[in-house]
């Protein structure tokens, strides 16, 4: 985790796995986490999972252009595309702006 500067913009992706091709989903996230990092303008990426296959992964960049970038790169959505047809029952995606961040760690 890192405080992010005011004015970083963050994508939001809440998904529902179906549970299908797990082995498929691991290689792709990892390959679209590793992809992601090399973008210009990217900051970073948090993403959580739960049991029963809901996850929220963050992704961090600083600015909407490097964000939009990230949207419509050609891997990315060949990818997105392969995930609505086999990974995912449902998806929302949110895009917001960072107003305040900070860190707190217990000692």
């Amino acid at each position: 985790m890192a405080t992010l500067p005011s004015g970083t913009i963050s994508v939001i992706f809440v998904a529902q796995r179906t549970g299908s091709d797990p082995e498929g989903y691991d290689r792709a996230a990892h390959d679209m986490d590793m992809l992601a990092a090399a973008q210009p303008g990217y900051i970073a990426i948090d993403s959580v999972r739960g049991t029963g296959g809901l996850g929220i992964t963050v992704s961090y960049w600083i600015n909407e252009a490097a964000a939009k970038a990230w949207r419509d790169h050609r891997d990315h959505a060949a990818v997105r595309n392969a995930g609505r047809g086999r990974w995912y029952s449902e998806y929302s995606l949110h895009v917001a702006e960072v107003i305040r961040s900070y860190d707190w760690q217990k000692s």
